[in-house]
C-alpha cells in the first residue's frame, strides 16, 4: 500500500504518492508562508490520490518534513524561519491523521533526506554518516550507529549550518553571529556581492543584481570572473569549516554533500573534500564525500520510509 509524503519545502511544498522508492505521482505547489497553504495542501493531496485511482484513506500512512526543529514527543515545530510561524506550535501529526485517517510521522526536512539517502540512495547500508545541504539556507543532519540523531531535545544534527565560522561575522536570522549559513548561502549572496570591493566594476553581476533574486549557481557559471571567484572561495571554505565541524562531532564514514548547486559536484565535491581532510584533527578519519544522484527526491523517498514506519507503529494522535 502507498504511503502519502508531504515535503514543505523554502519556497516549493512538494506531494508524493510513494511505495518505497517507487514515486507513483507527485504534485507541487506553491509556499506563501500562509496557513491557507495546509488546506491547500490537503486538498492537493486527495486529488492525486483520486488520480492515481486510489480512493481517500487507501494510503497506510502519512509523513510530513518541515524545515525546522521538530518536536518528536509532541509533533509540533517548535521554531524556524521564514514562512512557517504560522506552524509554530501547531500537532502537525494530529492535523494529518484528521486529514487522512491514518498514522502520521513529522520530521526535519534534513533528517528526512538523509534517511532518503540511506535506505535508497547514495548511502545505503551506512550506519554512521552525515549530510549538509547547500542552497537557501544550510540543512544538515546525522545518522549515528544507524540511528538518526535528535539529542536530548530535538535539536542535535540539524544545526550544521549555524557553527560559527567568522567571529566577527554577520549577524544571522538564529541571533548567532558568523554562522556558515550567514556568510555562505543563497540568502546571504547578495549582501556578499554588494560587499565585494570589485563589484561596480563587473557588468556580468550588475546586470545580475538588476535581474533580481541572485543565486550560487550564477558564482558557478561565472569562475572567470574575480567577484565570483572570490566569493566562490570565501564559500567553499566556510562549508568546509561547516563540515569538519560535522565530522569532529559526529566521526562519520561519509559525507554526503546535497543541494542544487551538487550540480556542479565536480567543481565543489573535490574542493570541500580536500579542505575537510586538511583541517580535520590529525588522527580522525578522513571520511569518503559524496552527493546524490536527485537530490530533489531525498526528502520524499525518507518520508516514504517514516510513513512506513509510523504505519507500522499504528500511533494515531
Amino acid at each position: 500500500m502507498p504511503s502519502l509524503c508531504i515535503d514543505f519545502g523554502g519556497t516549493v511544498i512538494k506531494v508524493g504518492l510513494l511505495e518505497g522508492a517507487h514515486v507513483v505521482a507527485t504534485r507541487a505547489l506553491a509556499n506563501n508562508g500562509v496557513e491557507a497553504d495546509l488546506v491547500a495542501t490537503s486538498n492537493a493531496a486527495r486529488d492525486m490520490l483520486g488520480d492515481a485511482g486510489s480512493r481517500e484513506g487507501a494510503v497506510d500512512g502519512v509523513a510530513i518534513a518541515m524545515p525546522g526543529v521538530v518536536d518528536q514527543r509532541r509533533g509540533c515545530l517548535v521554531a524556524a524561519h521564514d514562512k512557517y510561524g504560522y506552524a509554530i506550535g501547531m500537532d502537525i501529526r494530529a492535523w494529518a491523521t484528521a486529514q487522512f485517517g491514518v498514522p502520521a510521522a513529522l520530521e526535519n526536512d534534513a533528517r528526512a533526506a538523509l534517511v532518503g539517502e540511506v535506505a535508497f540512495g547514495c548511502a545505503v547500508g551506512e550506519n554512521n554518516a552525515v549530510l549538509i545541504i547547500l542552497g537557501t539556507g544550510i540543512g544538515t543532519a546525522a545518522l549515528v550507529g544507524g540511528r538518526l540523531f535528535h539529542g536530548a531535545h530535538d535539536h542535535g544534527g540539524i544545526l550544521g549550518g549555524h557553527i560559527t565560522v567568522q567571529l566577527d561575522g554577520p549577524a544571522c536570522n538564529c541571533g548567532n553571529v558568523g554562522c556558515a549559513e550567514a556568510v555562505a548561502s543563497t540568502w546571504a549572496l547578495e549582501r556578499t556581492l554588494h560587499e565585494h570591493p570589485q563589484l561596480s566594476g563587473s557588468s556580468w553581476w550588475g546586470d545580475r543584481l538588476a535581474r533580481g533574486r541572485v543565486e550560487i549557481k550564477d558564482l558557478l557559471e561565472s569562475q572567470d570572473l574575480t567577484v565570483s571567484r572570490d566569493i566562490l572561495d570565501g564559500y567553499l571554505r566556510a562549508w568546509g569549516a561547516a563540515i569538519v565541524g560535522l565530522c569532529h562531532a559526529y566521526d562519520p564514514n561519509l559525507v554526503i554533500v546535497s543541494g542544487g548547486v551538487m550540480r556542479s559536484a565536480e567543481s565543489i565535491l573535490p574542493r570541500l573534500t580536500t579542505y575537510t581532510h586538511e583541517h580535520l584533527w590529525s588522527s580522525s578519519h578522513r571520511p569518503r564525500f559524496i552527493t546524490p544522484a536527485s537530490p530533489e527526491q531525498s526528502v520524499l523517498l525518507g518520508l516514504s520510509v517514516l510513513a512506513d514506519h509510523a504505519a507500522q507503529e499504528g500511533k494515531v494522535p
